[in-house]
């Protein structure tokens, strides 16, 4: 189900003001691409840039085009490895945290 306006403001709100939700919701949208939920991890991502760093800014960090970044975010979207890695990569230099994979059984 397509998230509301409303609701995309309300998160928008709680990003700016709650860097434990921020540092929550990137590290959900990391967790989910590695859970093979892509679509998901990457819509998580989409919206997590959309409300903190900005397209502009993550283009100019990753020396990618503003509008490539986006499409690559898209429910369509199909980013190589790479872009990935650079665009999470990106963020999490942006946020000031680390995300780690620890193997559980």
């Amino acid at each position: 189900m397509p998230l509301t306006p409303d609701f995309r403001v309300t998160i928008r709100k709680r990003l700016a003001r709650d860097p434990g939700f921020r540092e929550a919701l990137l590290e959900e949208g990391v967790q989910c691409l590695l859970a093979g939920e892509v679509d998901v991890g990457k819509s998580v991502l989409r919206d997590y840039v959309s409300a903190t760093i900005g397209f502009q800014k993550l283009g100019w960090l990753t020396a990618k085009s503003p509008k490539s970044l986006m499409r690559m975010l898209s429910p369509n979207g199909n980013p190589q490895a790479r872009n990935l890695f650079a665009i999470i990569s990106c963020l999490q230099e942006h946020e000031g945290l680390h995300l780690k994979v620890h193997a559980v059984r």
